[in-house]
């Protein structure tokens, strides 16, 4: 059975100031309390283990061996208690810990990873981790908890999601530098209804096809997909490829190939929008600091 007394930290802190210092009237002004409350307390602490640690005379204070061993053993005790301490009160702010955040990459030439390392250097205890997905990929893992938070692009209404929309912009067609359109200024959506599509699986999300079709199909007509992209850099090499055209959002023409032809769509007012994405409810400090530094 363990008998070891159960020692207050504020003894042992108390007796290794005296220790260090050797004169009870110094230690007290470090610890900012009054000597006779000091030497009760070191009083108090030998008497709860049993033992001498120091030896006093009136014209001075030594530690004894059994003094020795304790306040060496305490100054480490008490540096581990202090960084516990310390790093409890920086989780508990948000200041550390592992953030995991998810985003779409046709958002990255609008510089939202720019937001993540501005906040890594305001937060440097906080390791961000990130995972490129599709919308509705990055909803499942947050839902799941794998996730914190993530940018995602005409995301489907959620009940256990919040989103912050930051950026909107227009739609633009996209055609191989070979089609019948190309040499032109603009496009009216309904014209490319009749070509062939190059454009992401249905299970991306219900609001990102609609809004990515709904200037094609304003003139009554619904395109044929012909193939399937998992990414718009998938999606539009494909169409420099002249496997068929798409539509696109503005920023995802960033990384186009040389053989893609971006154009305006003539009359169109469908945006597409990105936001940041979490989970209903979350108010971490960890978030609210992301938040506010983006």
């Amino acid at each position: 059975m363990d008998n070891a007394p159960d020692v207050d930290l504020r003894l042992l802190r108390s007796f290794v100031a005296v220790a260090e210092e050797l004169h009870f009237g110094r230690a007290a002004e470090r610890l900012h309390i009054a000597q006779p409350a000091l030497s009760q307390q070191v009083r108090r602490l030998e008497r709860e283990l049993g033992v001498a640690l120091l030896t006093r005379t009136s014209r001075s204070v030594a530690v004894t061996p059994a003094g020795a061993v304790l306040a060496d053993r305490a100054r480490t005790l008490l540096g581990l208690v202090r960084d516990d301490l310390e790093e409890a009160m920086r989780v508990g702010r948000g200041e550390q810990g592992r953030l995991d955040v998810g985003f779409v990459s046709s958002a990255l030439p609008l510089g939202p990873i720019r937001l993540v390392q501005a906040f890594r250097a305001s937060y440097p205890r906080v390791k961000v981790e990130l995972t490129e997905g599709y919308s509705a990929q990055l909803l499942d893992l947050l839902a799941r908890g794998a996730l914190d938070l993530a940018v995602v692009r005409d995301p489907d209404p959620r009940d256990d999601m919040h989103y912050e929309v930051f950026h909107s912009e227009p739609f633009v067609a996209a055609v191989p530098a070979d089609h019948r359109f190309a040499g032109r200024s603009s496009v009216r959506g309904p014209e490319l209804a009749g070509d062939p599509f190059v454009f992401f699986r249905a299970s991306a999300g219900r609001v990102a096809t609609e809004r990515n079709l709904a200037p094609v199909v304003e003139g009554g007509q619904v395109p044929h997909i012909a193939q399937i992209g998992s990414t718009w850099a998938t999606i539009l090499h494909l169409v420099g490829a002249g496997m068929g055209v798409t539509v696109a959002p503005e920023s995802a023409l960033g990384g186009a190939p040389d053989g893609v032809v971006a154009l305006p769509l003539e009359g169109s007012g469908h945006r597409s929008e990105l936001a940041w994405a979490m989970r209903a409810g979350d108010d971490r400090p960890m978030l609210r600091n992301f938040v506010a530094s983006a």
